[in-house]
């Protein structure tokens, strides 16, 4: 038998490999390359989209620890799958690292960054980049620097986005705000950014400006990695539902106050700052009994139309749905210092209430919704019933006075049916029967229901 000569046996060996080598190149840029999304090999052999997104996340947390960024989880998705219970089973998750809860199925994950515990750091974004991130950073004005007297025009960062493989991370800074609470701005792409570098309608955070409560933030493990969450998941999740804020219109309250200038008289100064002191009064109160409210008649028109409290107003007006009315809000005003002043109407029709503080009236104006939007008013003397009819609206957050509050919304649309297309002239005369353009007569009271329906004190 002839010998073979072992150079020409590994040259063959050696042509084969590369033969082989190509071939599976081939095969992956022909059958694996073109499936839809990013893949890679789990360890069992497996390509699957929830391993790179698992990756990703674990390589972005890792550079933000690195970094000490001060983030939590407030992807509203990964959230809700949340439960007390998940979050006992540290263990199980740190044995068994697959990923059920930070991949959701979206190409996106939302962390916030709590502003105000980080100092801007351009080596974390190198960093990132080295990694292979690609960043879309979106900046805005800084509204805390606004003021009647001062427009902001220094920028601050709302919201950073990562990519890599495809899969974006979200990043919105939270700030804390005068009135005690968490803000982000909105996310508004300049005309040169790329509209495609991002599922932008998956976005979690930026559609709107946003306002929460501060969370109280836990660290676990979810999915074999460090992540802090917030302690209550369900009411944050529920607060990033309702969480659009309005920005006080301080240029247009400044072109008001430039035609109409505000009272500056003791008297005046004197009143702004007793009604400041009952409105937070009045906030204490109603969310201790978890009761929501809005500003609504004459002190939502002050916010919208001047940013402040109308001196000639003489009183604070909030309103509430009458589904959430609560028997104990009488009791409860009365234990926080104010008196009952006046009691007017039922549950079932045209309750409102009326309290005293310091010489200044807290009216709240209860709503009713069947075919319209309403809230109702009594005659003392008569027992005339007046009904005053709004648009239909929802309730947004807004800083009055150093306090979130709650407006509506629509806000022009509240306040033009309270006051006309003429709002924004003040009328230091105002008949509460005849004057807004939204009142109608609702019949009279039976004199029979006068004793329950007509109390004043």
């Amino acid at each position: 038998m002839p010998r073979v000569n072992r150079t020409v046996a590994l040259s063959l060996l050696i042509v084969c490999s590369l033969v082989f080598l190509l071939f599976q190149l081939y095969y992956y840029r022909k059958y694996v390359g073109k499936q839809t999304g990013p893949h890679i090999l789990n360890p069992a052999g497996h390509l699957t989209t929830s391993q790179v997104q698992w990756q990703t996340v674990k390589t972005f947390l890792a550079l933000a620890q690195r970094f000490r960024l001060p983030l939590f989880l407030a992807d509203t998705i990964a959230l809700s799958l949340l439960s007390q219970d998940a979050l006992r089973q540290q263990d199980l998750l740190v044995r068994e690292p697959h990923c059920s809860f930070l991949c959701t199925g979206r190409p996106v994950t939302s962390f916030a960054l709590q502003a105000n515990r980080w100092k801007y750091d351009p080596g974390f974004l190198l960093a990132a980049e080295q990694k292979g991130f690609e960043l879309m950073e979106l900046r805005g004005e800084d509204p805390r620097l606004a003021s009647l007297d001062t427009l902001s025009g220094e920028q601050i960062p709302l919201h950073f986005l990562f990519r890599l493989h495809n899969y974006v991370i979200q990043v919105v800074f939270l700030y804390e705000r005068s009135g005690n609470y968490l803000w982000h701005g909105p996310l508004r792409l300049q005309a040169d950014m790329d509209r495609s570098f991002a599922p932008f309608k998956l976005l979690d955070y930026g559609y709107h400006s946003g306002a929460y409560d501060r969370p109280e933030l836990i660290l676990t493990v979810l999915d074999g990695l460090d992540v802090r969450v917030p302690r209550n998941v369900s009411s944050f999740v529920a607060q990033q539902k309702h969480a659009r804020f309005l920005e006080c219109r301080y240029r247009e309250a400044r072109n008001f106050l430039q035609l109409y200038p505000d009272d500056s008289s003791v008297v005046a100064v004197d009143f702004r700052r007793k009604a400041k002191t009952l409105l937070h009064l009045a906030a204490r109160t109603l969310t201790q009994l978890g009761v929501p409210f809005w500003l609504s008649s004459g002190t939502c028109l002050g916010w919208f139309r001047q940013c402040n409290i109308i001196s000639y107003s003489r009183d604070v007006d909030i309103g509430i749905f009458i589904k959430d009315y609560r028997p104990d809000i009488i009791a409860a005003f009365r234990k926080a210092g104010l008196s009952l002043k006046h009691k007017f109407g039922k549950v079932e029709d045209s309750l409102e209430l009326s309290f005293l503080s310091d010489d200044i009236k807290l009216d709240i104006f209860f709503f009713y919704e069947d075919a319209d939007v309403w809230n109702g008013g009594t005659q003392a003397k008569s027992g005339r019933k007046f009904k005053y009819i709004f648009p239909r609206f929802s309730l947004c957050w807004a800083e009055f006075l150093e306090l979130k509050v709650r407006v509506p919304c629509e806000t022009l649309d509240y306040v033009m049916a309270n006051y006309g297309t003429t709002w924004n002239i003040p009328v230091t005369s105002w008949d509460w029967k005849t004057s807004p353009s939204n009142v109608q007569e609702n019949g009279v009271w039976p004199v029979s229901e006068w004793e329950e329906v007509i109390q004043v004190y």
